[in-house]
C-alpha cells in the first residue's frame, strides 16, 4: 500500500476490496460460512475486524450467520455477511425477516453458476432476481452491482451508509471474476470516509414513550439498541407500532405500505449509473457488473468508427431506476442488453420499452467470461 495527498492506494483483489471497504466504513461485526468463491471476504474480516475491536463468527451455517448479523445489528452494530449460490439461497428467510422487521445488515453474494451447486469457480449473474423477489412476501430490497474493484470498494461504503439511512438490508451483487479480479484502489482518509456514512437515528424519546415503528418520525422510524435501556419487542409477524403481532386490517395495510413506500425507484439516493456516449444515440448498450466492462469497451470501439451507440452501466439493479431507463429508452430504436444469465434484467428493460424499440438480449451462460468479440458479433 503506497499513500499520496492523504490518499492510500492499494492493490485488492475485488472480495478483498469489499471487505476492507465495510471495515473502513464501521462494520464491526461479521458472521459467515465459506463458500466458494466468497470465502476471501470472511478470510480479510477476520484478520482486520479484531484490529478495530470488532466481532467475527464462522458460523455453523449460511442461515446461523444471517441470523448472527441481524441481532448483532439489533445491538447497534453495523454488520456484514458474505456468501454464494446455495448459501444466498438458505439466507432468504432471514433476508425476509430483516426487511420486515427494519434491521439494516449487509448481505454480499458473490455469484457463480447454478441451480444448486452449479460452477462453483466460475462467474454467473444468475442470481439478478433473486436478489429481488428470493425472499417471499410483498417486500422492497436494494442489491447493488459494481463491475471493478474500484466499484467495489466504493459501492459496498455506500450499500454500509443505505442499510442505515433506510432501516433495512442491502445486497451487493460481485460475481467470480470481479471477487479474484486485483486492481488499483484510491481510497480517501478515514476520517472522510466516515463523514459520509449516514449514523443511524436513534430514539428521541424516553424509554418509556418509545414505540419501535412509531411512523410519526415518517416512514423510517428511529432504532433503539437492545441493551441501552429500551425494551421493545421485535417478530416476523406483521406488526403494530409497538412491534406485537397484528390483525388489524388497516395495520397491515399501513405496514407493508409503509415499508414499500420507503424505498422507491426515482430516489437519487438510491439511483447509481454511469452513461457513456448518450447524447446523440440511436442504439443503446444496457449492461452490469463485470459483463459491463467489456460492453463498455465495443461500445467505445463502435463509436470510434461512427455508429451512433450508447452505454448505460447500471450498479443500482433494485430498485429498478426507472425514471432514468425510461429517459435513454425514448432516445433510441434499438436496446441489447448484455449478462450472464438467460436474460433476468431483459425483462426490466422489455417492460419499461417504448413500443416500437427492439429489445436484443446477448448473453454467455457457460461461466466464462463474455469477450468483445461475442458482443460485436452480437451488435
Amino acid at each position: 500500500m503506497s499513500e499520496t495527498n492523504g490518499k492510500r492506494i492499494a492493490f485488492l483483489q475485488g472480495n478483498e476490496a469489499c471487505a476492507v471497504a465495510a471495515v473502513q466504513a464501521g462494520v464491526t461485526f461479521f458472521a459467515g460460512y465459506p463458500i466458494t468463491p466468497s470465502s476471501e471476504i470472511a478470510a480479510v474480516m477476520a484478520l482486520k475486524l479484531p484490529q478495530v475491536g470488532g466481532f467475527f463468527a464462522q458460523m455453523e451455517d449460511e442461515i446461523g450467520a444471517m441470523g448472527a448479523i441481524i441481532g448483532a445489528a439489533m445491538t447497534g452494530q453495523k454488520t456484514m455477511t458474505a456468501t454464494s449460490g446455495p448459501g444466498f439461497s438458505l439466507k432468504q428467510e432471514n433476508i425476509g425477516y430483516a426487511a420486515l422487521c427494519e434491521v439494516p445488515c449487509i448481505i454480499v453474494n458473490v455469484m457463480r453458476g447454478g441451480p444448486s451447486t452449479g460452477l462453483p469457480t466460475e462467474l454467473s449473474q444468475g442470481d439478478v432476481q433473486q436478489a429481488r423477489w428470493g425472499t417471499h412476501g410483498d417486500h422492497p430490497i436494494i442489491a447493488l452491482a459494481p463491475s471493478n474493484v474500484g466499484e467495489t470498494y466504493e459501492y459496498t461504503i455506500k450499500a454500509v451508509s443505505l442499510a442505515e439511512r433506510y432501516r433495512t438490508p442491502v445486497i451487493i451483487l460481485l460475481d467470480e471474476v470481479l471477487a479474484h479480479t486485483r486492481e488499483s484502489v484510491t481510497m480517501p482518509p478515514l476520517d472522510k470516509i466516515r463523514a459520509k456514512v449516514f449514523q443511524r437515528v436513534g430514539p428521541q424519546v424516553p424509554p418509556e414513550d418509545f414505540k419501535p415503528y412509531d411512523t410519526a418520525y415518517g416512514d423510517i422510524p428511529p432504532m433503539a439498541a437492545y441493551g441501552t435501556g429500551y425494551r421493545f419487542h421485535t417478530t416476523g409477524l406483521i406488526h403494530d407500532e409497538n412491534g406485537f403481532p397484528t390483525s388489524t386490517g388497516s395495520e397491515i395495510t399501513a405496514l407493508l405500505e409503509r415499508l414499500n413506500r420507503k424505498i422507491v425507484s426515482d430516489d437519487p439516493e438510491l439511483t447509481f449509473f454511469r452513461e457513456f456516449y448518450t447524447s446523440d444515440m440511436t442504439e443503446l448498450v444496457i449492461s452490469y457488473g463485470t459483463a459491463a466492462r467489456v460492453a463498455k469497451r465495443v461500445v467505445a470501439t463502435a463509436q470510434r468508427a461512427g455508429r451512433k451507440i450508447g452505454m448505460l452501466q447500471l450498479i443500482t439493479l433494485w430498485p429498478s431506476p426507472d425514471k432514468e431507463l425510461r429517459r435513454l429508452l425514448k432516445k433510441v430504436k434499438k436496446v441489447y442488453v448484455v449478462e450472464h444469465n438467460q436474460g433476468q434484467y431483459l425483462r426490466e428493460v422489455e417492460r419499461l420499452a417504448p413500443e416500437g424499440v427492439k429489445v436484443k438480449l446477448i448473453k454467455r451462460i457457460d461461466g466464462k467470461l463474455i469477450t468483445p468479440d461475442e458482443i460485436r458479433e452480437a451488435l
